[in-house]
């Protein structure tokens, strides 16, 4: 399946993600670990030379057994022969041991190696437009190619390097015998390379199923209280079975045709092998060739196509762990992480400056904020007023980084936010989001946005700050309570204030709080002012979004949006007064506003509360 079948094509556009950057395809990740992958193999490849040697034993042990035992009848002489070959045999068994655990070492490396660039992936993907319920595709691809590394795969590619060895070795039994072990070697690669042709369109079909299916299920998942709620679970359940049907009737076409050619080439070794023993006995009735030499070219012809028939067997994992390797590549290098500034920049204290902002929508051209510039000082409240589809919250997103800039910049103390390494930026900037999303994990975890070296001074200033000190201690394990995923076991108002205490900690000089008060009581209300209150006069930037007044009280300046454009902007109480005396005036009116001044007036006048 494709990248953009994957996760649409909206990956594609804008180029890599703000912040990211342009990965040339021999570096990216996947690449990378392939490469620190195919270094470690050589070493298993000296354990595979040790093992193919040993396969020989079973062939010449049968061929002075025939040859020598049985015509001379010494007992001797077969037990010590059976006792070195038992010895081959158990060094081996142990050899391909080690070796399956070298393999299994390898791909859990392999692992541990990208998962720095597929949890990015993870964070990334859904700034790109990309659903969430295609989120797990990378994991999914990266759990594909390792179990393909770990798996019985690479060692008939490890082994295949050998089958000359045998073929040379039955040459030496006899010239006819080698050129039968050719042809036969001939016609078993020409039916692997009949496999990948054949299996490549089924192979593709079957795994585009098997993903679409696995969209459906995850879209259950997640909308399972939508879909009890309004009664859509039998049209649900019906589309499932749909794409259930067609997932394994796809998969059904992929086995068939493994099956087929898995059964042609099982065939096709057993004629070889027989046809091997056929000239064997010709060449034994004409006196060409002893007995064993008849039975030891079946053994060897046999440990000869073993490793390609192990890798048809294997060829519907390595086609997955190849279109796996494909989508994963594509997918790390668009969503690869920033390269790290040079110069970690100092707290900012002084400004934030938007100059000519313009904010497309993940995943298409739509501008949904343009021509935004304006700049608050230290200590400065702004509300972020507006109807809805405004632009507001688009706005606060590409304050904080979130959505990247398509055009001009915001600026913290004259350097664009993306001069600061994420980590480093996060640590100055607070974010409130409309849904609070928490983590499973402890309050103070959340609140301490899960920083390992955070103090309990520092968790509790940002709990006392946001109000929530004594909520928290009334919870069953009070700052070590697990709150489940998403904060499942709170309240949508204590989680909101939770979210706000994680959005003050750590003293951050820009706060953006979106709707913070969508889920207050008066109490949380109060809170809530107090704790802008606290932030300002310690010297942040408040920023809010709110429809209510109560959230607006401790705020100095507005800031009126209309289809992404400012229409207003000022002190507060300056843009307040305006909206009081344009409602006063609209109700003397009979007209509607017919020119562009007298639309921003009446947008003033609409979003800015009573």
């Amino acid at each position: 399946m494709s990248l953009a079948q994957s996760y649409g094509p909206e990956i594609f556009r804008s180029g890599t993600m703000s912040g990211g950057r342009s990965v040339p395809a021999s570096d990216d990740p996947v690449s990378l670990g392939l490469r620190a992958s195919a270094r470690r193999m050589t070493g298993i490849a000296v354990f595979s030379g040790v093992i193919n040697l040993l396969m020989l034993s079973g062939s010449l042990y049968m061929l002075q057994v025939y040859d020598r035992v049985i015509p001379s009848r010494n007992i001797a002489t077969l037990l010590g022969l059976s006792l070195v070959v038992l010895l081959a045999y158990l060094v081996q068994g142990y050899a391909d041991a080690l070796r399956s655990r070298m393999l299994s070492r390898i791909g859990t490396l392999f692992d541990v190696g990208l998962q720095e660039a597929i949890h990015t992936a993870l964070a990334t993907l859904p700034l790109r437009g990309v659903k969430p319920i295609l989120m797990q595709q990378p994991l999914r691809d990266l759990d594909q190619i390792r179990a393909f590394m770990s798996g019985m795969g690479p060692t008939a590619f490890l082994d295949m390097p050998w089958i000359p060895i045998f073929i040379i070795a039955l040459f030496l039994f006899h010239p006819a015998i080698g050129i039968t072990a050719v042809l036969g070697t001939v016609a078993i690669i020409a039916m692997t390379v009949l496999t990948e042709r054949v299996s490549r369109g089924a192979a593709r079909a079957a795994m585009d199923s098997s993903a679409q299916r696995q969209v459906l299920a995850d879209a259950t998942r997640q909308n399972a209280e939508v879909i009890r709620a309004l009664g859509m679970l039998d049209r649900f359940t019906a589309r499932w079975s749909q794409a259930n049907e067609r997932c394994l009737r796809e998969n059904a076409r992929a086995s068939d045709v493994y099956a087929n050619l898995g059964s042609a080439a099982k065939v096709l070794r057993y004629v070889l092998q027989s046809g091997m023993l056929g000239i064997g006995a010709y060449l034994v009735v004409t006196d060409k060739a002893s007995g064993g030499i008849m039975i030891a070219s079946s053994i060897m012809m046999g440990r000869a196509l073993a490793p390609v028939e192990v890798a048809l067997g294997s060829w519907k994992q390595l086609v997955a762990a190849r279109q796996s390797i494909v989508r994963l590549r594509e997918i790390l290098k668009v969503t690869a992480a920033p390269a790290a500034p040079p110069v970690v920049l100092p707290r900012p204290c002084r400004e934030l400056l938007v100059q000519g902002l313009a904010v497309t929508a993940p995943g298409t051209d739509h501008v949904i904020v343009s021509h935004i510039s304006f700049s608050l000082t230290a200590g400065t409240g702004l509300a972020l007023l507006g109807a809805s589809a405004s632009g507001k919250t688009s706005l606060s997103k590409a304050l904080v980084g979130i959505w990247p800039a398509s055009n001009g910049a915001v600026r913290l103390d004259g350097a664009a936010i993306d001069q600061w390494r994420n980590e480093d930026l996060g640590r100055h900037v607070g974010y409130l989001p409309q849904e609070v999303a928490l983590f499973d994990g402890t309050v103070a975890e959340n609140i301490c946005r899960f920083e390992d070296q955070a103090t309990s001074d520092a968790i509790l200033k940002a709990a006392q700050i946001a109000g929530v000190h004594e909520i928290i201690l009334r919870l069953p394990e009070g700052y070590s309570t697990r709150i489940g995923e998403g904060g499942m076991s709170l309240s949508a108002g204590q989680r909101q204030r939770i979210g706000l205490a994680r959005a003050v900690f750590g003293d951050p000089f820009l706060v953006v709080l979106d709707e913070p008060n969508a889920n207050l009581d008066a109490e949380g209300e109060g809170a809530l002012a107090r704790a802008i209150q606290i932030l300002r006069r310690n010297g942040s930037i408040v920023i809010v979004i709110s429809h209510r007044p109560s959230a607006l009280s401790e705020l100095d300046m507005a800031m009126v949006l209309y289809e992404g454009k400012t229409v207003a902007f000022g002190p507060r109480d300056e843009i307040f007064s305006r909206a009081r005396t344009e409602k006063t005036a609209a109700t003397r009116r009979s007209a509607p506003a017919s020119s562009v001044n007298q639309i921003g007036r009446t947008q003033v006048a609409e979003v800015v509360p009573s």
